[in-house]
């Protein structure tokens, strides 16, 4: 059967899963092996040699994950970080690369504290305007860095321009779609050339996993990326791999749990007094909320908003949400909260925190699958008991 022809949820369910057929297994097998045997010195048995640079249950997540965002091949990787690596490795020092300044604490600390000492220079800018890309093209742009929405602030680039901006200047766009996943968000079909995940988040969706992935849509830039990932040793293991390709398969009617808790939180805190401003584009009160219409097929389940009287008023919030755990992370089918400030974008110094408008009243917030009356009550009580 020609899975491409399906829809996304059976593609999710299917794709990568039928490799049994010696035993028929329902479920893809884990091949917890490091080596294969060959047939003879010319001729491997399955076409796998070495698990570093293919196995069969990761050829089988990475089938799914391809087909998920519209790409040819995807490269399932150890962590979502190894995946961000992995694709810098496609240029060279003394190449521009153009990213938004709120970006993830970890990205942004692997390019401006690891990459820029190798000699690549970055541009942090504000990507929601699209004249501030602009602006930041030279003649040695190589690559434009999306990510969409922003984490922790939930800014959204304009998607399809910004494929226009980085085209007419010779460059790759590189988008990291791990907020919304293929169900609720696919750039390539708006021109993007490259789509990244940590496979941690929605994709697995149960945080019993680290892992990435790449997804390629021509053949050069497969070839490229292949290449590095086994290289440079970044290849999920199989166990992990199948994790993932098991927790894929829910993953359409997860994100629908997810979006159903995450608005009903949203229009809580965008009522409440001690909530002084909601990031989640899914609020008509949200200045991009007419582009996530345009660009996604659903809001998603991450926020944040920034909580009346600072991190007093955020550690009160903390202990008193009985619902929401304080962890890093996010994308899992438990609600979570963090804390940006000390905790996933710490990295960043103070001057680029508050540049990017975050703030130690800022808290991020994953919302899980569970009831959306019982996360709401649970909030709601929370911010209703902060100290005057």
């Amino acid at each position: 059967m020609n899975h491409g022809d399906l829809n996304f949820d059976t593609r999710a369910v299917h794709t990568g899963v039928s490799k049994d057929s010696q035993y028929g297994s329902a479920t893809t097998p884990i091949y917890p092996t490091s080596t294969f045997i060959w047939k003879d010195s010319a001729t491997t048995a399955g076409g796998f040699d070495y698990t570093r640079s293919g196995n069969p249950t990761r050829s089988a997540v990475e089938e799914n994950i391809a087909s998920l965002e519209g790409g040819t091949q995807c490269r399932a990787t150890c962590t979502g970080m190894s995946a961000i690596t992995a694709t810098l490795h496609m240029f060279k020092p003394g190449d521009h690369i153009i990213a938004s300044d709120d970006i993830y604490g970890g990205t942004y600390r692997l390019f401006a504290e690891v990459f820029t000492e190798m000699g690549f220079e970055f541009s942090f800018v504000k990507m929601r305007d699209l004249d501030a890309t602009r602006a930041a093209i030279r003649p040695n742009t190589k690559c434009i860095w999306i990510e969409t929405p922003s984490n922790p602030l939930m800014n959204l680039t304009d998607i399809a321009a910004t494929v226009e901006i980085a085209k007419s200047a010779g460059a790759v766009t590189i988008a990291d779609n791990t907020f919304l996943s293929p169900y609720l968000q696919r750039p390539m079909e708006l021109g993007v050339d490259i789509v990244l995940h940590s496979t941690t988040k929605y994709l697995n969706g149960h945080s019993d996993v680290v892992g990435g992935a790449i997804v390629t849509r021509d053949e050069v830039n497969s070839e490229k990326i292949s290449f590095i990932v086994n290289a440079l040793g970044l290849a999920c293991s199989p166990f992990d791999a199948w994790l993932v390709l098991r927790g894929v398969k829910t993953l359409g009617p997860r994100m629908e749990a997810h979006q159903k808790g995450a608005m009903a939180l949203a229009r809580m805190l965008e009522a409440h007094p001690a909530a002084e401003t909601v990031y989640f584009p899914g609020l008509e009160s949200h200045a991009q909320h007419e582009l996530a219409k345009k660009q996604q097929f659903g809001f998603g389940a991450m926020m944040s908003f920034d909580v009346k009287g600072g991190r007093p008023a955020a550690d009160h919030v903390f202990e008193n949400a009985k619902l929401f755990s304080l962890a890093e992370s996010l994308g899992g089918v438990e609600s979570l909260f963090e804390y940006p400030e000390l905790m996933s974008h710490s990295s960043m110094s103070v001057e680029a925190r508050r540049e990017a408008g975050i703030t130690e009243k800022t808290i991020r917030v994953s919302v899980g699958i569970e009831s959306p009356d019982d996360l709401v009550a649970d909030m709601k009580n929370a911010l209703d008991t902060i100290p005057a």
